[in-house]
């Protein structure tokens, strides 16, 4: 408990810290948000890493050099809370978060997730649902990477949910890869821990990308299934090796 009441006051303290940085990143974001998205997510990226490194939670990332140069679409499994500052802290390159409506009421956080090029949305408005994806296929054809949690919720390390084949659609609508990603462990340090904080080691690993031919030529649902799969393996692998 005194853990986690720590990093709720490093997570104040850092927000409040960060506010002439989010300013500066506004007028990066106004000017050029893809061409400035190394240096506007310098501080985002910086706080992931201290979020982590002060939360006791150690993180073994795998396989960056299946990450292709330009834009991709990034899939993968939701465990818990920990894997936003899990992937922003383990990926180098540059990318915002399909996220839910709700986070955007949360102050200083709603402003840098703006300017990291995050899409914000809300599941209970399909027509509002159906603009969010088209800024999202925007962002990767301008040179954005977006990532995007297909379950569309938190698994807490247990069996993966149904991979929508519809969360593809910025691929597809936009004619970038596609990187898929293995989490585990996330949940072991917070959801499965009676929402404490209990120190461990986390694994991120990046599979190879499929191509727009190759999905193309699979089609969308079948992508969505060979993409579960795939993790499935993979993570049922981490765990062997844990």
């Amino acid at each position: 408990m005194i853990r986690l009441i720590y990093m709720f006051f490093y997570l104040c303290g850092y927000l409040v810290y960060s506010l002439p940085g989010l300013s500066k990143a506004k007028k990066l974001y106004a000017e050029n948000q893809a061409k400035n998205d190394a240096e506007i997510q310098i501080i985002p990226k910086k706080w992931a890493a201290g979020f982590l490194k002060n939360s006791g939670c150690k993180v073994k990332v795998s396989g960056l050099e299946n990450i292709p140069e330009g834009p991709v679409l990034f899939v993968g499994n939701h465990e818990g809370d920990f894997d936003v500052p899990v992937l922003m802290a383990g990926i180098p390159k540059p990318f915002g978060f399909i996220s839910k409506i709700e986070v955007k009421k949360i102050p200083i956080v709603a402003g840098w997730m703006e300017v990291m090029g995050c899409v914000f949305l809300d599941r209970s408005d399909r027509r509002a649902a159906i603009q969010s994806i088209r800024d999202g296929v925007k962002k990767l054809k301008v040179g954005h990477s977006v990532l995007i949690f297909p379950e569309g919720t938190r698994n807490r390390g247990k069996e993966l949910g149904e991979f929508k084949a519809g969360s593809l659609r910025l691929a597809k609508d936009s004619k970038v890869p596609i990187v898929p990603f293995v989490i585990q462990g996330t949940a072991d340090i917070f959801e499965n821990n009676q929402n404490r904080i209990k120190p461990g080691t986390v694994q991120l690993e990046i599979l190879p990308a499929i191509s727009a031919e190759q999905y193309e030529e699979l089609g969308m649902e079948q992508v969505a299934k060979e993409i579960k799969a795939a993790i499935t393996d993979k993570r049922a692998q981490l765990l062997k090796g844990a």
